[in-house]
């Protein structure tokens, strides 16, 4: 009968989605055939880890037992995936062989890849897991690979340390060094001092020639949040006004950079050694993208360009150039500010509150209206703007025409006002809003639209006509009703009167 040797558990965890799942790491070491095996549902990469660990303790020179060694990766119905189990496994295997002390354990959670040379490489969701750890009464301390500190720092409530490589790991754990920890984070004013509110701070607003009603359309999008459909003829400045939103946001907060972050890390996007994401996100996946690609999806959840656009802006160029089914699958984030995956594998739901702008022509060719350059028969320019559906338009708040700049505006060398400027005053827009009902104009709840709106009487008249002329859809007045809000707002108003209504059906007509 083989003769028990010693036994280990290791706290790690592991990232469904968004989600963290706590992992025990069960190592029972008992006399018999050399091996090791690693049970619980675990996926090849993580089966992979017997190699990878084995070939790290001989480069640290770090005897592993020749002994039958039975990992449980608990509870045993959770799928593990990726590297990230390898540092806890190592760990448990000591322990249970009496090298790492059991109190030297206590209350720690691990994860970490284990590189052949005995480094410790960056995991996945290392924000998410230490926010995990950070709720959780059992852990106390939370070991990570070096890379990954300054993400996890936004953490409070645990202790945070790593290393570069599994040897100072073990000399911290039996009290020789100490462990690395994360740099100080900037605060929101210090990120707004340092310029580092966009990832498109380079497109500027004053570089774009003329298009007053378009860049009034931005500045309404900005403080609202309100979705944006351009369309003008090729050359009119459409993708360049665009790539200017971003820079008119206010800079993430911490709460949205913390969930900007969580996003970016469990998708692998975050650089090794990076923290917290401290521009607005400005996504602007392909045509050719595919449904899982925009929305996520994968045998393990994924996130999408949408879930990669949170509290940022998703721009779709040339939008009927997109499959019908990938800008139909966009409608249940546009709504609903989130996206859920199902798959037999498991369920995942990650956060979707973007901004959209899509660009498109208004014809294939794209020259519509302008004296012989167009030849598109109508049939042709009908069948193009149907590929982008009725209910898809409906969820659009603004359709924008963006015309050809004319040569005295291209020639005017006189600036325009700067993003910065527009900045400010989307800035103070944005707070009105939030102070009245904590959230941007476009994300009002519609319970509670009509009392957050406080729409006077000659503007309820006006927009009465405008539903009827217009026919709008009920979920077309809702959102004519937020732009007129938004447009109250950025003129310092307490109630949406005539004028704002006004302003905001002429966004509603046919673009």
């Amino acid at each position: 009968m083989p003769e028990w040797v010693g036994s280990a558990s290791v706290m790690s965890a592991a990232v469904m989605g968004l989600d963290v799942r706590a992992v025990s790491v069960e190592v029972s070491l008992i006399r018999g055939t050399p091996m090791m095996q690693i049970v619980g549902l675990a996926q090849s990469a993580v089966r992979e880890g017997r190699e990878r660990i084995r070939a790290a303790a001989a480069q640290l020179g770090i005897h592993v037992p020749g002994l039958r060694i039975t990992v449980n990766l608990a509870p045993a119905d959770l799928p593990k995936t990726g590297a990230a189990l390898d540092l806890p496994i190592m760990l448990g295997i000591l322990c249970a062989k009496g090298d790492l002390p059991r109190e030297a354990l206590e209350g720690t959670l691990a994860v970490g890849e284990l590189g052949l040379d005995g480094s410790l490489r960056s995991v996945r969701g290392a924000l998410p897991i230490a926010l995990f750890a950070a709720a959780n009464r059992r852990v106390s301390r939370l070991l990570l690979p070096a890379a990954n500190l300054r993400e996890a720092s936004a953490a409070e409530g645990v202790a945070v340390g790593g290393s570069e490589s599994l040897t100072q790991i073990l000399a911290a754990l039996k009290g020789e060094v100490g462990l690395r920890a994360p740099a100080a984070l900037l605060s929101p004013a210090g990120r707004a001092r340092n310029g580092l509110g966009s990832e498109d701070d380079a497109f500027d607003l004053s570089a774009v020639k003329g298009q007053p009603v378009a860049k009034r359309a931005l500045e309404i999008a900005a403080a609202g949040g309100h979705n944006l459909l351009l369309s003008g003829c090729p050359g009119s400045g459409k993708t360049s006004l665009a790539r200017c939103l971003p820079g008119l946001l206010p800079v993430l907060d911490v709460r949205e950079a913390v969930d900007v972050t969580a996003i970016h890390s469990v998708a692998g996007l975050m650089a090794d050694g990076s923290g917290l994401k401290r521009a607005r996100p400005f996504r602007a996946p392909h045509h050719s993208i595919s449904v899982a690609g925009l929305i996520g999806g994968g045998s393990r959840p994924r996130p999408g360009e949408a879930s990669l656009a949170h509290h940022g802006v998703l721009f779709l160029d040339e939008l009927p150039e997109f499959g019908r089914r990938t800008l139909e699958a966009l409608r249940q984030p546009i709504e609903e500010g989130q996206v859920r995956i199902v798959r037999a594998a498991g369920s995942a739901c990650f956060p979707a509150e973007f901004t959209l702008v899509a660009a498109m022509n208004p014809c294939p060719c794209g020259f519509l209206g302008a004296p012989g350059r167009c030849r598109c028969p109508e049939d042709a320019v009908r069948r193009y703007r149907r590929r982008v559906s009725g209910p898809l338009l409906d969820r659009i708040d603004m359709l924008v025409d963006v015309p050809a700049v004319r040569w005295e505006q291209l020639a005017d060398a006189a600036p325009g006002e700067t993003s910065a400027a527009v900045r400010a005053r989307v800035s103070k827009a944005r707070a009105r809003a939030a102070r009245r009902h904590g959230t941007t104009n476009a994300r009002i709840p519609p319970a509670r639209l009509e009392e957050a709106c406080g729409i006077d009487r000659g503007g309820r008249s006006l927009l009465r006509k405008a539903v009827t002329h217009l026919g709008l859809t009920a979920r077309g007045y809702h959102r004519a009703l937020r732009v007129s809000r938004t447009i109250a707002d950025l003129e310092g108003r307490v109630r949406v009167s005539e004028d704002h209504v006004a302003e905001a059906t002429r966004f509603r007509g046919p673009c």
